[in-house]
């Protein structure tokens, strides 16, 4: 009778819990396709989406910020039209780890299937991932990618298994068009469709000049602007700000009508650009999205081919020769923030006298010691530091304040409900694409144990010598050191968002030494730190990070033409360009 009582009270709180939606009902979820979609068999990540805002679809809503709606995915092989797949427990979710811990209550459901392809590359290795569709592997807006219409569900009491159709196909996107100052050029990699086993080819965006059509006999310097994959250029517009545009609020700059200060100065950046005595040059932003995410971070690659070569050989002399470059070292610079900012900084050392100069914003992991708050060498987990007697989960980004944002625990779960294997498409798993040596599998080998964290230490290793860029400097100064004199030149907030800084600071202690007694030559470039500032501060000592990110042309450019006119080989064309 005790223990019968005991029971009864137990089942009287549980039944409480469920009705405050503290524990939600065991769930699954059906999905399907037509044969209207594919008659054929599918390959792809199944991404299943539950959100609780209804201000946009669900698809719209997966990210890796608090603000993230539900997001659970299975990879499917050889799916049949009309085969139902069953999603319960079986998926791996993000921010809750499994279906069953949804909370009881409404919510709006849709499934997208990232739709896979084979490829069949030259190290004989056959995977599956998802082609990059002119998109920049984005996989809510990826033409061919399939998707359900947004329902309304009741997740707990009451609720019975619903079935979902991916009845709706994403279209394809027109190709921007050329306009005056904005151009386009497209070329096949020979170098990347011989690893790929099918056609790859590398694009560019170009703003060209003023003049550029009225002085034919003009040839230009090159500046590469590394980027994450666009179609244009947002800060450049030829027209007044909209004067209808509703204000909308920065988050991530406490502003008040930001995308209004971004028209507005995108529009000074036009007239800047055209003005009497500005310089005339070439501004490129590069298009090489892959496989595994946005861009290839423009360096061979085990796992992604010799992205670095086919744009060093193959596309920036065919930009050269349509767009009348002066095609030499002497006049070529890069810059870029973030990835671009790791990218300006590797071309720069991998290719040292293609480049005149790199202007590095905010750069990804340029020492692996400090790969955001984790040393992959000292450390034997990617989630926690390890003390005496407890263990503490490391955040992967913070607010302006210090605020934790996503912890590394979070961001890898994240990346793994949206693809298994390195097929996330987001930030771990490229950097793991990027720096590894291929796996057993064909896929990257991984760098730590999803699951645990575990760090595996020989492929450290290998990410040191080919990759971390801090060590190679030191590895090569002797050799390397005299062809970058004056052309490094690196910049970070003290407060950067993920943590970017902390690796400058190692980068720095070695420039430092260069040009002492044993360091080889003096690097004579320059280092700065922005105070309070977030990602990605570009270098501007006298104004603010949400307005100087918008100039990344009018900070860089008076460097650039200093540099040049400092550096130019006898009998350079310093004057073609000066009109």
């Amino acid at each position: 009778m005790p223990r019968l009582c005991w029971s009864l009270r137990l089942l009287l709180v549980l039944f409480a819990l469920v009705r405050l939606g503290a524990v939600a009902l065991a769930q699954t979820i059906q999905v399907s396709f037509p044969a209207t979609q594919s008659s054929s068999p599918l390959d792809g990540r199944l991404l299943l989406l539950l959100s609780n805002d209804s201000s946009d679809e669900p698809r719209m809503q997966i990210n890796d910020t608090p603000a993230s709606q539900m997001v659970f995915g299975v990879t499917v092989d050889g799916w049949r039209p009309g085969e139902p797949i069953v999603i319960g427990d079986n998926a791996a979710g993000y921010p809750r780890a499994h279906l069953r811990d949804v909370p009881a209550g409404d919510y709006t459901v849709q499934a997208v299937l990232n739709v896979y392809e084979t490829f069949h590359r030259a190290d004989g290795k056959t995977i599956k991932l998802a082609p990059d569709r002119g998109e920049g592997q984005h996989w809510n807006l990826a033409p061919g990618n399939l998707y359900s219409r947004p329902q309304k569900i009741h997740v707990g009491p009451g609720s019975t298994q619903l079935s979902v159709s991916l009845d709706q196909k994403i279209g394809p996107i027109a190709p921007e068009p050329d306009t005056r100052y904005i151009r386009h050029i497209r070329v096949q990699s020979q170098l990347l469709t011989k690893f790929w086993g099918r056609p790859v080819f590398l694009s560019a965006v170009v703003l060209v000049p003023e003049g550029f059509d009225t002085h034919p006999q003009a040839h230009y310097p090159l500046i590469i602007f590394h980027d994450h994959f666009v179609s244009g250029f947002s800060d450049f517009r030829e027209t007044p700000p909209d004067p209808g545009l509703k204000p909308d609020y920065s988050e991530r700059f406490h502003l008040a009508g930001y995308n209004r200060i971004e028209q507005q100065e995108a529009y000074k950046n036009y007239q800047a650009w055209i003005a009497p005595g500005t310089p005339r040059v070439l501004i490129v932003k590069l298009q090489h999205a892959n496989p595994f995410y946005d861009d290839s971070y423009a360096v061979n690659s085990a796992n992604l081919g010799p992205y670095g070569d086919a744009i060093e050989t193959e596309l920036v002399p065919a930009i050269e020769q349509q767009f009348r470059g002066l095609g030499q070292g002497w006049s070529r610079f890069v810059y870029g923030g973030s990835t671009g900012g790791w990218e300006s900084l590797a071309v720069q050392m991998f290719y040292p006298d293609h480049y005149n100069g790199a202007f590095v914003a905010c750069p990804d992991p340029v020492d692996f010691h400090a790969y955001m708050t984790i040393d992959l060498y000292g450390q034997d987990n990617m989630f926690y530091r390890q003390g005496a007697n407890k263990q503490v989960d490391q955040p992967a980004m913070r607010d302006y304040l210090g605020h934790t944002l996503i912890t590394v625990r979070d961001n890898v779960a994240y990346e793994a409900a949206l693809g298994d294997r390195g097929r996330s498409g987001e930030q771990l798993d490229i950097w793991q694409a990027v720096y590894s040596p291929v796996g057993p599998d064909g896929y990257p080998q991984p760098i730590f144990d999803k699951a645990t964290g575990a760090i595996d230490h020989q492929t450290a290793a290998y990410w040191h010598d080919h990759y971390d860029l801090d060590a190679i400097l030191a590895r090569d100064w002797a050799t390397l050191g005299p062809k970058l004199q004056g052309k490094l030149h690196l910049y970070v907030g003290s407060d950067d968002t993920y943590f970017l800084n902390n690796a400058v600071y190692l980068m720095e202690d070695f420039l430092k030494e260069t040009g002492t007694p044993g360091h080889g030559v003096a690097y004579n470039g320059d280092v700065r730190y922005g105070p309070r500032a977030e990602h990605c501060w570009n270098g501007d000592p006298d104004k603010p990070n949400w307005y100087s990110r918008l100039h990344y042309n009018q900070m860089y450019l008076p460097k650039i033409v200093e540099r040049i006119e400092k550096t130019a080989p006898a009998g350079a064309d310093l004057t073609s360009w000066r009109y």
